[in-house]
């Protein structure tokens, strides 16, 4: 533990934003896997709207310093092309 006062804060801010990160990071990998799920189950205007919250999760996790700019338009992209191949079917 630490003795200094700014090191005492400093461990109490970062434990705080560990705890934010982890949760949003987790409500991130939620979304992206509600997209999958109604993909999956092929619900196309469930799997559109989900989408479209995915799309919007990953770009304020890219803005936050989340995750990598590049590792957002990654998922973004995978996800996009799985919905076009299910919409081109319907």
């Amino acid at each position: 533990m630490p003795n200094i006062k700014s090191a005492i804060k400093r461990v109490k801010t970062s434990d705080k934003r560990r705890a934010l990160n982890a949760s949003q990071k987790s409500a991130l990998r939620t979304a992206v896997k509600t997209v999958d799920t109604a993909l999956a189950n092929n619900e196309v205007e469930a799997a559109k709207a989900a989408f479209v919250a995915a799309t919007k999760k990953l770009d304020k996790a890219v803005t936050k310093g989340l995750i990598h700019k590049n590792a957002a338009a990654r998922k973004k992209s995978r996800l996009a092309k799985k919905l076009n191949e299910l919409t081109s079917q319907a």
